[in-house]
Order: structure tokens, then sequence, then C-alpha cells
């Protein structure tokens, strides 16, 4: 038998569950690494179903929120024990079973053979939680299908676990082994995040295309398997965009895509693939001595990819506005049905029919994968970071809307609470102690210094006016850089005031003149609920974020509590559940209420148009059929 490798071992044995029962089994799995003190086993709880049993025998199977047969790399299998042939197991290896419900056939546990290898390698065992066909099935409805629910409306139907096997096989066939990958570690990689709390969920497998045509060839057979596609960028997103449903799924990762085509210096644009980051492109027209940057600003993994699917923007937005505005010349699509489009030409405005570009702006990649945008540019200008305190959020509002009524030169303009400015002198990088009351952060723009200078004469002045106190104004770059750092290190200033916490992080918008009001009333349900946290708001645009820490489950989920209280609030005062972070899983029950049942069907309705069998990211976006808050916060 050939020896474990070091790196890692996994074994499983499949377990049967009797064929006429329809109830679930609870099995302990333990998955066994090899480390330097000899075998370390991690366990998964299984569930074993014997509904609508995959043909010639093996078992549905999930572990926890994550199917475990798409967590098992079949190359690594195939590969590293004798070819997929019948082993012996080590004596590190073993399996645990504990029953919950019976019956249970004992003796349909047995060590992995080939086919078994293939099943568990291929495509998760787990693909059958969701297969009970409900209703009649249609000409066009494939055999043995799966059921995911996610819209009312939208196709509910895939195809069998055959068929998903069969997908996974043919997209091996079509590409290089490194571009395909059913890796345990791969799988969980792209089916979780550290940067939210919703429940992860592992894809069957992943594909890293390098072009627009294997993208095509991706689609094409998902299509073909009626396979869900879930696009996967920058992985930054906080409403867990890139979950692949329970049922499995093929994602698409576009890290290969992230070249810059072309640069045209005369035009202020740029012409890139979806994987390219908007930090290394900045860096790369500055390095190369172009005084142009691409200013939407969101997190800094952020892609432009990910960035046109969610409308994002940040601290920029001010100024510049948002991903819904004219900063997406065009993009090159690859629709449901696997036929390529570009929304229209490179000239800086068109009004020749729809504007298709912001159809697909926003749509979370539910209507299509981008494979190519071009982005507008702006010129670089000078800017200087000005910082001042206020007796309360109301007053400091007042001010920002007097000085942007003003038409002077804001790049941006940052709203932080006393909470946030005392997390930030705890977190102890910053340059100088700062008084720990609600303040803003502003970033100041100008062709020239006097332009700047004056500038910040008319912000003094009105703040001033407005009870603002302390002005203090950057006189050198490296001390705006020290400023403007305090603002940004948001996250892991506000960390700093609960040790050993974790955060969720949430954004809402609303009117300007509303915010006050928003954050006041948030404020005091926060403290209400003794969750500690931090708000800092993109007050120009009547956005705010609110980060709520916790150590516990329990106070996990009176953050979740908070949550659904701001969202419900925020559109009570006109406003949006999400300002910048998109809808995702996360905010899609809140989408009627926000923008009613016919916006919404309207939505669907495009969405079906083109994409009819729901393959596109199915369960983000579009709301189910009825909000039911009390599951929404479990």
């Amino acid at each position: 038998m050939r020896s474990l490798p070091d790196r890692v071992c996994r074994m499983i044995d499949l377990c049967r569950a009797e064929q006429q029962s329809a109830c679930y089994a609870r099995h302990q799995v333990q998955l066994v690494r090899k480390g330097q003190s000899g075998c370390e086993t991690f366990t998964r709880t299984c569930f074993i179903s014997s509904h609508r049993r995959p043909a010639g025998g093996g078992s549905p199977l999930d572990c926890g929120t994550m199917s475990l047969g798409r967590r098992i790399s079949r190359t690594f299998l195939r590969t590293q024990f004798n070819n997929g042939k019948n082993i012996g197991l080590p004596a590190c290896a073993r399996y645990n079973s504990t029953s919950t419900s019976q019956p249970v056939n004992k003796k349909g546990l047995h060590w992995l053979n080939s086919r078994a290898l293939l099943l568990l390698g291929g495509i998760s065992i787990g693909l059958a939680v969701a297969s009970t066909l409900n209703g009649k099935e249609t000409d066009d409805t494939p055999k043995n299908a799966q059921i995911f629910s996610t819209s009312p409306g939208l196709n509910d139907t895939y195809g069998s676990i055959e068929d998903f096997e069969k997908a996974i096989a043919a997209l091996q066939a079509a590409f290089p082994v490194d571009s395909v990958s059913t890796d345990l570690e791969v799988l969980e990689y792209h089916g979780s995040s550290e940067n939210d709390y919703h429940p992860g969920s592992s894809p069957a497998v992943v594909v890293f295309p390098q072009s627009t045509e294997e993208v095509v060839k991706i689609v094409k057979i998902a299509n073909q398997y009626r396979m869900p596609v879930i696009p996967y960028s920058g992985a930054t997103s906080l409403e867990g965009h890139y979950r692949a449903p329970p049922i499995g799924a093929i994602c698409v990762d576009m890290s290969n895509m992230d070249k810059i085509i072309e640069i045209h210096e005369a035009d202020s644009d740029l012409v890139c693939q979806p994987g390219a980051h908007w930090m290394d492109i900045n860096a790369t027209l500055k390095k190369k001595g172009i005084p142009l940057f691409f200013p939407i600003d969101p997190g800094p993994g952020a892609t432009i990819g990910g960035m046109v699917s969610t409308g994002c923007s940040g601290t920029n937005a001010v100024r510049y506005g948002t991903a819904k505005a004219e900063w997406f010349l065009n993009i090159t699509v690859a629709l449901p049905n696997g036929e390529v489009i570009k929304t229209r030409q490179r000239s800086r405005k068109s009004s020749a029919g729809f504007d298709t570009t912001k159809l697909f702006i926003g749509a979370e990649g539910t209507l299509g994968i981008i494979t190519e945008v071009t982005i507008r540019l702006a010129p670089v200008l000078p800017t200087n970071v000005a910082v001042v305190h206020f007796p309360d959020v109301k007053k400091a509002t007042e001010a920002v809307i007097e000085i942007m009524n003003q038409g002077v030169g804001i790049q941006c303009v940052e709203l932080v609470d006393d909470d946030f400015m005392r997390s930030t002198n705890l977190y102890g990088m910053s340059a100088r102690k700062w008084p720990e009351v609600d303040s803003l952060f502003f970033k100041l723009q100008g062709p020239t210094p006097r332009s700047l200078q004056e500038t910040a004469a008319i912000v003094k002045q009105i703040t001033k006016k407005h009870e603002g106190y302390g002005f203090a104004l950057a006189h050198s770059d490296e001390e705006a850089g020290l400023l403007w750092r305090d603002r940004k290190n948001a996250l892991y200033s506000g960390l700093a005031l609960l040790e050993g916490s974790k955060g969720w992080s949430t954004d809402v918008c609303v009117p300007v003149s509303r915010l006050p009001q928003l954050v006041y009333e948030t404020k005091k349900d926060i403290a209400a609920s003794g969750v500690v946290s931090t708000i800092v708001g993109h007050v120009g645009d009547g956005n705010f974020h609110a980060l709520l820490l916790f150590k516990t489950d329990e106070e996990l989920k009176t953050i979740r509590e908070i949550v659904h209280r701001m969202v419900e609030r925020a559109i009570a005062l006109d406003g949006t559940c999400t300002g910048e972070h998109g809808v995702g899983i996360g905010k899609r029950e809140y989408l009627i209420d926000e923008l009613g049942p016919g916006t919404v069907e309207l939505m669907k309705t495009v969405k079906k148009a083109i994409d009819p069998y729901n393959l596109f990211n199915p369960g983000k976006l579009y709301p189910p059929e009825k909000r039911d808050t009390k599951s929404e916060i479990e």
C-alpha cells in the first residue's frame, strides 16, 4: 500500500441507509491529518438520507452546511491511494458512527472502492438532500432532478446527482488539471468567508478560467447538465454572495483573469479583466506615471468584476458617485445560454437604446459572468485632510449639508462616532490622542494649493457655525496620510474595543437629512442590547456602517436582531437596506419592503428571460416568497 503523504491523509467510509427509509441518520466522520506528532483527527457531523438514492447505491450525505463529498478531493484520493483501487486503512484513519435515528443498515458500511471514490471526489453525496421533486415533471425536467427553491416564479429544478457527476467529469476533460479542483481545502475556501457570519456552503467543483472562451465552456457544460454556476472574484463580500446552493454548484473563480488589457490615457479609460483589483490598477497607473486613477474605492481586496456585480462604492462616493454611475463604460458578459455580448462601444457617452451595461451592475452574478470591463478614469488631484469635532451627530450632519451645498472641493467626508474615536485611541496606532466625541474626517480636493486652502477655510468657517471645534488641518502629505489612516483603520481599531471579539459589519443608507435620526435610534438600540459597537458613515451620501462586536453565539443572535431592526428603520426613513455592500443572501428578504412587489417582479421577469433555468448564482438577490423574521434571526 502506498504510504500516506505528510501533508494530509483523508479517508471516509460511505454509509448507506435503509432503501425504504425516509429518515435521516447522524454519523460522525473523522478526517485525519498527519502532523509532526502523529495523526490528528477532526470530526464532521453528517446526515445520511435514503430519500431518492442515487442509482447503483450510494447515499445522500450532508455535513453540517457543507456536503462532505464535495470536500473530498477526487484527484488526491485517486492518485494517492493506489489509483482508486480498494485499499487498507492505516491505523490512524478511522470512521465513527453515532446514529440518532433508525433504521440504519450497518451492513452498508464498507471501505471505499473505486466507484465510491469517484462519487465522493467528483460531487457531493449530499446533493440529494433537496432532491425531492415537487409537482409534475415536464419534458424539460431532468430525470431524478434535484430541487432548490430560491424565489417564487424562478426555476427550482436542477440536474440529478448523476448529471452533476457528469458535469464535473466534462470539466475535467475540457480543462487542464490545475484549472479544475475538487480539493477539500479549495472547496471550503470558496464556500465560506471570514468577512461575514452567513451559513457556509461549498461548491462541488471550482474552475479557474483564463479567458472568455473558457468561461463559455463552463457555462455550456452547466447548461447541459443543469448545474448551478457561482461567479467568484475578490471574496470581500459581506452578504454571502458566493455561497453555493446546498445541492452543489460550479464555482467559477476569476482570479486568473486579472490582466489590464489596454490603457487609453488620452481617452481616460482602461480595459481590464474582471479579476483585476482596483488598487492594483491604480498602483499600475501611478508606476507608469499616468496621472489618472479609478476612483471607486470599496474594500482593499475588491476586484472590478465584483464591484460591477454588487454596485459598490466607498469613501469617494460623495465626489465620484458609485459603481452605478458612468464609471463602467461597457462590459463583456457570458450569458447563461453561453452567448457572449458586449454591452456597448468605448465612447464616453451613448444614447443608443437601453443602457444594458447598467442591467448587470448590481445583478450580483445572477444574469451573466463578466469577462471584460472598460472603466473610466479620473485625473489625480492634490488632496489634504482635516478633522473636526462636534457635540453630536445632528450638528455634524447639518454642517456637511451646508458644506456640500457650497460646491467646494470635497473628495470624502466621513462621520465617526464617539465609540470610534475611543477605539482609535485604544488601538494605539494613531499619531495623536483624539477627543472621544462625534467627529468628521474631510478629504479636501483641488487642482492647486490655493484651491485647497480656500476649501479648508470654507469648511472651517461652516463647521464652526455648527458648533464644530478642534479643527485640525494637515500641514504636509505625510501628516495627511497619518490622519486619513486613522479613518481607514476602522475595522481593526473597532475590534480593540472588545478584546478577543469578532465583528459583524453591516450598512444602510438614508437621505442625508435623516441620517442623524437613524444614527441616534440605532445607537440607542445597540446600547439597550448591551452590544459594543462603532459607527462610521459616508455622511455626504447618508450611508453608514455599524461594526457590532461579539464573542458568543448568544451575542451573535442579539446582533442579528439589531441588524434586522436597523434595516427596517432605514427603509421606514425612505432609505435602503444596503448602501454599498449589496443584497446577496443576507438582505434579500427586505427587497419587497424597499422596492415594492412590482419592481421586484420586474427584476425577476428580466432574470427569467435571460436565465430561464436559474443557473447563475441562485438564491441571491431575489427575495423568497414570505419573510420569516424569526427564521432570519435564527
